[in-house]
């Protein structure tokens, strides 16, 4: 199930969008104002995010700035506004679409399940399970999980492959700790961010002894991301 985060101000509207979205077979949650939905976005890594734009704290402007600056997760606008300079500005910093109140709950499903479907986006990995992920000299073969780099066998651990595959999945995102956890590890699985700092330095050793030393970046009070990957000679 695709994980929503409905982020609005009024309880009756998370409500009624969060039943549609139910019936329509996805998983919910959602925050009040814009501080407690970076902190959703940054602990959930929903899938996309309906976010209004006049909230208390934090506006959905400043938050879909927030979430730009470390992640392309999708973002559909709701507003009570209708003026076409709000339009336009919400795109122009990064949202996918935008609705205006009032609006039908069934209209906020169709247009996310169109975003979904163009994005292909599903907890962070593709739905082709047979599908190979490159990056530079990277080759990662989802369904025999194996990992080619410039041509040679990388062996990795079932947690390391995992790990990557997140990575590779959206290589334009920056995961923090608690994202990677909950994309690579089995449900109900919950480990340390010592753990996850130590798998991270596990796959750098490997990809390095291949002469690739460059593939994972820290993010520094954030988390990591998909660096370049070029074979050192």
């Amino acid at each position: 199930m695709q994980h929503i985060l409905v982020v609005d101000d009024d309880p009756h509207i998370r409500d009624v969008v969060c039943f549609a979205l139910e019936k329509a077979n996805y998983r919910c949650s959602t925050a009040s104002d814009g501080s407690l939905a970076v902190q959703e976005f940054e602990s959930q890594c929903p899938d996309l995010i309906v976010l209004d734009v006049g909230l208390p704290e934090l506006d959905g402007l400043e938050v879909c700035r927030r979430i730009r600056k470390v992640s392309e997760t999708p973002i559909l606008f709701l507003s009570a506004r209708d003026d076409e300079i709000d339009r336009i500005l919400g795109l122009e910093i990064g949202g996918d679409d935008y609705v205006t109140k009032p609006f039908s709950p069934r209209e906020v499903v169709a247009r996310i399940g169109v975003i979904l479907k163009r994005i292909g986006s599903q907890s962070g990995f593709p739905r082709d399970e047979n599908e190979i992920l490159t990056h530079g000299m990277l080759h990662l073969d989802v369904s025999h999980r194996s990992l080619l780099l410039d041509g040679h066998d990388v062996e990795l651990t079932s947690i390391e492959f995992d790990i990557l595959r997140t990575l590779l999945a959206r290589p334009r995102q920056t995961f923090t700790r608690e994202q990677i956890m909950i994309t690579a590890y089995p449900p109900n699985i919950h480990v340390s961010d010592r753990t996850i700092d130590s798998h991270i330095r596990n796959i750098r050793s490997k990809l390095s002894a291949a002469s690739c030393n460059t593939v994972i970046e820290t993010v520094h009070g954030f988390g990591f991301r998909l660096g370049r990957c070029q074979v050192e000679t």
